[in-house]
Parts: C-alpha cells; sequence; structure tokens
C-alpha cells in the first residue's frame, strides 16, 4: 500500500510506501497551499483541496497525471475532503462558508450543499455510509 500527503510548505504532493520506502513528489507544479487529500485506489484518483490564492478542489491519477480542477468558485478555505466510495461523491468542508458540500467525483458535476452553519469553523469532514462526521476548532 501506499499514503499520500500534501505539503503546502512546498506546495507538493507526495507519495511513498507505507514504510516509507520510495518515497517521490508526484505534483510539485501549479498547486498554491494544498492542504487536505482523499486517495479512490479503485478508481485510480487523486482528489485535494487548496487554500491559496484561488482556493479549489483538485483532481488527477495516482501518479499526478490529468491534473483538472473539480471546483474552483463559490469556494474560500476548502479543508477536510472525503469519498463516499458507494456513491461516488466527493466532500469537503469549507471553514469560511461554514458548510459541507459535495459533487460527483468523476464529473464534479450535481455541487450540493449537504450542511450550512454559522461560525462553525468546519476543520475536517468523514464519510462513512449514511452518516458524515465533521470537526471544528
Amino acid at each position: 500500500g501506499n499514503i499520500y500527503w500534501t505539503d503546502h510548505g512546498f506546495n507538493l504532493i507526495e507519495v511513498a510506501r507505507l514504510n516509507g520506502s520510495f518515497r517521490y513528489v508526484i505534483i510539485s507544479q501549479g498547486l498554491d497551499q494544498p492542504r487536505s487529500i482523499a486517495v479512490h485506489p479503485e478508481k485510480g484518483y487523486l482528489f485535494w483541496t487548496e487554500w491559496g490564492q484561488t482556493p479549489c478542489i483538485g483532481k488527477a491519477h495516482l501518479d499526478g497525471s490529468e491534473k483538472v480542477v473539480l471546483v474552483s468558485l463559490g469556494i474560500s478555505w476548502p479543508n477536510g475532503i472525503s469519498i463516499d466510495y458507494e456513491e461516488n461523491k466527493l466532500y469537503w468542508c469549507d471553514a469560511r462558508t461554514d458548510k459541507i458540500e459535495r459533487i460527483d467525483l468523476e464529473s464534479g458535476g450535481n455541487r450540493e450543499i449537504v450542511l450550512s452553519g454559522s461560525n462553525v469553523d468546519m476543520f475536517s469532514v468523514a464519510v462513512f455510509g449514511a452518516y458524515i462526521y465533521w470537526s471544528d476548532r
């Protein structure tokens, strides 16, 4: 198995084996403060959030190829990101808009607000079955 992580100080996404060997950078260009990451090994996709000058949700293959932006409008501080493997949905939470939203993970379409609060400062989100879990500061 592999482990993927973001380094927002160096604007990188990296991968390594679980024991730390074979570490390498898979995306090193076009990132601006990547925050969170989610991996769909079966479909071979990698998703991440970015906080930079143009906040967004990105998608690429597990090797970093075919990088695309799925969401760039109406997003400010996207923090946590999670995959609903059964429904093929991608969820994220935004600390500035105080929302949890979701899209189709293949197309990026069918954007929906799942939860909207006020002064929540959402930090992470996880989806399991029919339940959504989140944390705030």
